[in-house]
């Protein structure tokens, strides 16, 4: 096998440490990229860009975008797009918006802010996308509509739906407990947070350690014990920092007060207290963990990668890639409806422009990330620190004081950037 263009151009030693540790040149590459982007924003806003507050808001703004990407990785890995995420997204809110508003309060008599209010508004939001993603799945494997038209009739349609639900109106204030998953309105404090964050760290190396024995069980390869040991540092560092970052976003000192108001106490003096870690992004993690198991461990997962790979040679193998289309884009519309979620509840209310653009992003953020527009190649970590970097470059030249268009055409430029670099690293590496 040849080696990626990073290890293949580099010194004999940096190549061999690179083999021995098994490295992913491709992630490696786009986390440098990451890290240079966050630094010269961060000399460029003098010093602003880094710190605790706007990690903060960066993580939750990216959230959103970054569900629906996981996603987006099935849909191109299948060879098929998908430009109804942002109007189906859309759809979902509106359809949630008006379970909180009308339904639960008017229809079931359950009452402002009722402890059932917000569980309902979700579960008809998913099945609501869940529906649509069927819909839409159908008409492309079982009637053969090309996905990008069958989408993009989506776009329009599902965008004007969920106009016509509304009647134009912005709908809310929603459910205070809906209001917790969408981002500074919900956080686990900061005791929850470092707890949160040692599990984690626990897991991540039960997980390291569990595939070396399954590999010594099995006879095969592994890495140096170092190699594991350092590996295993560096996961628990980047969890442990970023759980500290978090944590040094302070509450402000009247919401403080008001916090310790609606409880009846009077806040001492001098108190303090972090954000921390707020729920969106504990659903951001479900959402990579599931989806990252449904890719690499479930019979789905390998049927997806193997219908993108060669669809002719999966459909001979007897793998229904009708039903599997359907599946993927159902998949695609249960994760807009709970991108929907988070969005409307970091606004705390529903609007007409809600999700507006996102089709662009979710779909720049996968490419970025590494999935391969041809099929077949792609992953749901990639795709996740795509829309970090979107975000990040969006966010950056916002504090940076770059006009809207230009940034779009940054983000434009980025994108067709990104595929150039795609098309060159198969091409050195043989296709993979």
């Amino acid at each position: 096998m040849s080696d990626s263009p990073a290890v293949s151009g580099a010194p004999p030693g940096v190549r061999n440490l690179a083999r021995t540790l098994e490295i992913d040149t491709r992630l490696l590459g786009m986390i440098g990229a990451f890290v240079v982007l966050c630094l010269v924003f961060h000399f460029l806003t003098d010093g602003r860009f880094l710190t605790p507050r706007n990690i903060f808001n960066l993580t939750i703004q990216t959230v959103s975008v970054a569900i629906m990407a996981t996603g987006m990785v099935f849909v191109i890995v299948t060879r098929h797009i998908d430009l109804s995420v942002g109007s189906l997204l859309a759809t979902c809110s509106a359809m949630m918006a008006m379970t909180q508003t009308l339904v639960t309060p008017e229809w079931l008599g359950l009452g402002l802010n009722h402890p059932m209010t917000a569980p309902i508004a979700i579960l008809v939001g998913v099945a609501t996308g869940v529906a649509i993603g069927a819909f839409h799945g159908w008409l492309i494997g079982y009637l053969g509509i090309p996905a990008f038209i069958v989408t993009l009739g989506g776009l329009l349609v599902w965008r004007n739906v969920a106009w016509y639900l509304t009647t134009g109106q912005t709908i809310g204030p929603l459910d205070e407990n809906f209001q917790l998953f969408g981002g500074i309105g919900g956080t686990l404090g900061e005791t929850w947070s470092w707890i949160f964050g040692l599990v984690c760290v626990i897991g991540a190396l039960a997980a390291l350690w569990q595939s070396r024995r399954n590999k010594l069980a099995h006879d095969f390869p592994v890495k140096p014990l170092w190699a594991e040991v350092a590996l295993g540092a560096v996961i628990a560092a980047a969890v442990v920092g970023f759980i500290a970052l978090l944590n040094a976003y302070e509450i402000p000192d009247r919401r403080l007060e008001r916090m310790f108001e609606l409880r009846g106490e009077v806040m001492p003096e001098g108190f303090t207290a972090g954000y921390g870690l707020p729920i969106s992004v504990l659903v951001l993690i479900a959402v990579a963990v599931v989806m990252t198991v449904v890719a690499n461990r479930t019979r789905l997962g390998r049927y997806i990668f193997a219908a993108g790979g060669n669809p002719d040679a999966a459909e001979l193998s007897g793998i229904n890639t009708r039903m599997l289309t359907v599946k993927v884009f159902m998949i695609m519309g249960a994760l807009c409806a709970i991108s929907a979620v988070v969005a409307s509840a970091r606004l705390t209310f529903h609007s007409n422009d809600i999700g507006t653009l996102d089709e662009l992003r979710v779909i720049a953020a996968a490419v970025i990330g590494g999935t391969a527009l041809s099929g077949g190649v792609g992953t749901i970590y990639g795709a996740i620190l795509g829309a970090l970097i979107m975000q990040s470059l969006q966010s950056g030249m916002a504090m940076v004081g770059v006009d809207a268009p230009f940034q779009n055409i940054v983000v434009g430029s980025v994108l067709v950037a990104a595929v150039l670099i795609d098309i060159i690293y198969r091409k050195r590496t043989g296709g993979r």
